[in-house]
């Protein structure tokens, strides 16, 4: 009930049409709120300051610290081992003075004795495979054997290792502005990657006996030191990738004479090692934009795998401005190439190297989609600043080095392959490469947090997926996608900002829901403007830079001018889920207060009203009541009915009429229906509520309420919402953009939605993929 003026004679009265959901309503001291939702997150974040600004930007004081390399490198393809010597220039920005330096050494993964070994749970089974068996108990002989380490006047440095971290005590302090020069010596065995496993190694092809190698994390690598945690030298035990810095790198690799090697970096001595044809082929690709140049063919692959030639040949690759160094090498390979021309006019080269055996999808795609994604990750971010990327078949792995990606996806033997084979490879080269933006030049902490590069670059993934085929079947990105995982076991899942050995699902928490709630950003909370414009100037702040969560919160809310911060606590730091419920609509209309109109419409109601069942029964068997035997019994009031009207009633109405302004005479003729909502939160996720209103006429209206709405009581909250028609119909996330859980208490009026159930029966392989049932049926 409500006043139009406080002098108005007029008391609007509003009647209750049809109650159609009930609901106890909360009192507000019922509804206080211990957990404000909506509260900033400021206390979680560290202090603003002259390295790293509240704006969310780099600090006038910003330093990082670099390391250069210059390396020789020898695969020794007979025993499968890889040597090395390399000299480590590192260069001391920070204000700090070091007294000794860290390096990973993650090779030490594969030592028996590793941390990782130790603390993988494990159980025996009624029946259990050989290789399980050799998990249990493994005899390869992996890790680092550190030759030497030595000054840069040939002096021995003194270096303890810890698993998979090696400390080198400095003889002297390196203050700030200097730079160290040291020397390590290694060799280590190459891990079989089809039965180890691993980011990197070996995959064996028994039918022409030759190797083909993906070799990554190959060298005693700096760790990294910044303003945020000082050295970075969290042990590795599988599931935190890397967090590196900086530098230039000179690299030569030695491998027989016969291999064909793809490489961090442009290839410096090409008359060296391709032949002449080789190298006019590279010059035709250079200018071609359109469809790949075979470099190297399949024909005279397999005429390399027969021959296994005695000699050896070194490849000389330099790099500028990378965080790490990564190669392949076989004589199997296949290679094309195109060009990719930039935004700023720069070209690049997508190249691939694969396998005859990646063939016929690994031709028909691989080098198309480099340089599709490489267009599209620039269009969002940047344009990618280096010369060449590539993307190299390895049988079981998808894995990122700068300029270099090693990505799984093999046809059958037969040439044909399924659908999901198809987009998986398509999706895993698209990913791989794609993280040549996040984390290898905005390179984020991949130690501690996960989801700020698998994350981010998985919601550019299904961005640039969308590009590439309408309709394309994406694994992550749309918000109904990740509902299974937000709505199940709250103990087995884990809040985004988890460290990353910490990670329950971590294909969920690291990849998919983070890329659902950017998608989520973009499509519902901020729009896509906003957000793309915001997400750039992250990109470009942080380009060559060490970013952390609080620098992407910030700069998301300060390049928006949206408070995000109950954005970023329900979906970065709980678990909650969303599940938005419309529990009850009440339909109001405003009294006419004209006798006539208003007692016609309640007679009407009150005789379509349904009757009692003592009244129907009543009817029929009481033949007589009292006051019918006895008419003397009857006065005013036996046939008085208060709905009909009298001529008094018309003239009070009249009276009234002609006392009214003009402003409360428009109100008192308003024809418009007043719908009241409440909502309540189930699933402890604010989030905005989208509604879809369809009315008796067949038309819609969308209306949009932003999350606020849930500031004061983020339990229920109440909504009326005015139309000149009268609604048939609400659909509350109609386009299912929120990720909410349980859709049966999203319609009014309620909706069976139709679930899946399985039938517990044997179920048959598919013997044939489509494309072989084809070609059976037309031979």
């Amino acid at each position: 009930m409500f006043h139009v003026e406080q002098k108005t004679r007029l008391m609007i009265k509003f009647f209750l049409k049809t109650a159609l959901i009930s609901l106890c309503c909360l009192t507000i001291a019922q509804a206080q709120i211990v957990d404000d939702k909506f509260a900033q997150i400021d206390e979680w974040l560290p202090t603003p300051n002259s390295y790293r600004t509240a704006s969310g930007a780099p600090g006038h004081a910003y330093w990082q610290n670099e390391a250069d390399y210059v390396m020789d490198i020898e695969l020794d393809d007979k025993n499968q081992i890889i040597y090395g010597r390399q000299t480590v220039t590192y260069h001391n920005f920070s204000p700090d003075q070091l007294t000794y330096l860290w390096l990973q050494l993650d090779q030490n993964i594969r030592a028996k004795d590793s941390d990782r070994f130790k603390t993988q749970q494990s159980k025996i089974k009624q029946s259990v495979t050989a290789r399980t068996l050799d998990k249990l108990n493994p005899d390869f002989e992996g890790g680092f054997k550190i030759v030497s380490v030595m000054g840069d006047q040939g002096e021995k440095l003194d270096f303890i290792i810890n698993r998979t971290m090696m400390r080198i005590s400095l003889n002297k302090p390196l203050r700030p502005g200097e730079s160290i020069r040291f020397h390590t010596k290694w060799w280590y065995n190459i891990n079989d990657r089809m039965e180890v496993g691993g980011r990197s190694g070996y995959e064996y092809f028994s039918d022409d006996d030759n190797y083909l190698y993906t070799i990554a994390q190959f060298y005693p690598r700096m760790c990294m030191y910044s303003d945020v945690h000082g050295w970075q030298n969290k042990q590795f035990l599988g599931r935190g990738e890397f967090t590196l810095s900086f530098g230039d790198y000179d690299v030569k690799i030695t491998v027989p004479e016969d291999h064909l090697v793809a490489s961090t970096g442009l290839l410096q001595n090409p008359d060296k090692v391709l032949t002449p044809q080789q190298q006019a082929r590279m010059d035709q690709a250079r200018n071609s934009f359109i469809e790949p140049v075979l470099i190297a063919t399949e024909r005279e692959a397999r005429a390399r795998e027969r021959k296994h030639l005695n000699g050896v040949k070194t490849w000389h690759f330099k790099a500028d401005r990378v965080r790490d160094f990564a190669f392949a090498s076989s004589r199997k390979f296949i290679w094309d190439a195109m060009a990719v021309k930039q935004n700023d006019g720069s070209t690049v080269m997508a190249m691939s190297m694969y396998p005859r055996e990646g063939n016929p999808l690994w031709e028909k795609y691989s080098t198309k989609v480099v340089a599709h994604t490489l267009k599209w990750y620039s269009h969002y971010t940047f344009d990618y600043p280096y010369p060449v990327a590539w993307s190299i078949n390895a049988a079981n792995i998808g894995m990122e080095y700068p300029m270099i990606s090693f990505n799984f996806g093999r046809p059958n033997a037969d040439n044909t392959y399924s659908k999901r084979t198809k987009y998986s490879m398509i999706s895993v080269i698209i990913h791989e490469v794609g993280h040549n933006y996040f984390p290898m030049i905005v390179n984020s902490d991949e130690r501690q947090w996960t989801w700020m590069d698998e994350g981010l670059n998985t919601f550019l993934q299904y961005l640039t997926e969308q590009q590439f085929e309408r309709n394309y079947p994406s694994r992550y990105g749309p918000a109904h996608k990740i509902v299974d995982y937000m709505k199940g076991d709250k103990s087995f899942i884990s809040p985004i900002m988890t460290n990353s050995e910490s990670i329950h699902q971590i294909g969920n928490n690291a990849h998919g829901k983070p890329a659902t709630a950017l998608n989520i950003l973009r499509e519902t909370i901020l729009g896509r403007e906003l957000f793309d414009v915001a997400l750039k100037d992250y990109s470009k702040r942080w380009k060559f830079k060490h970013p952390t969560p609080a620098d992407f919160f910030r700069t998301m809310e300060d390049a928006s001018a949206v408070d995000l911060d109950w954005f970023w606590r329900g979906w970065f730091y709980s678990t909650d889920h969303v599940d938005i419920s419309l529990d009850e609509v009440a339909w109001f209309n405003i009294d006419s207060e004209d006798p006539l109109v208003d007692d016609s419409r309640l007679l009407e109601e009150r005789d379509n009203s349904p009757r009692d069942i003592s009244q129907i029964r009543n009817a029929s068997t009481i033949t007589q009541t009292y006051d019918q035997a006895d008419p003397m019994l009857r006065d005013f009031y036996t046939n008085y009915d208060p709905l009909e009207s009298t001529s008094y009633d018309q003239r009070q109405y009249e009276e009234l009429i002609d006392s009214l302004t003009e402003r409360e005479k428009r109100i008192l003729n308003n024809q418009s229906h007043y719908y009241e909502l409440t909502f309540s939160n189930k699933g402890g996720l604010p989030m905005p509520i989208i509604l879809d209103f369809e009315f008796l006429d067949g038309t819609h209206e969308e209306h949009r309420i932003p999350a606020e709405i849930w500031r004061f009581n983020d339990e229920s909250i109440n909504k009326v919402f005015v139309f000149e028609k009268i609604l048939k119909r609400i659909v509350v996330d109609p386009y299912l953009e929120t990720a909410d859980v349980d859709r049966t208490n999203n319609y009014f009026p309620q909706q069976i939605i139709p679930s899946r159930f399985q039938l517990y029966r044997e179920k048959k392989r598919m013997k044939q993929n489509p494309m072989q049932r084809l070609r059976a049926e037309n031979p």
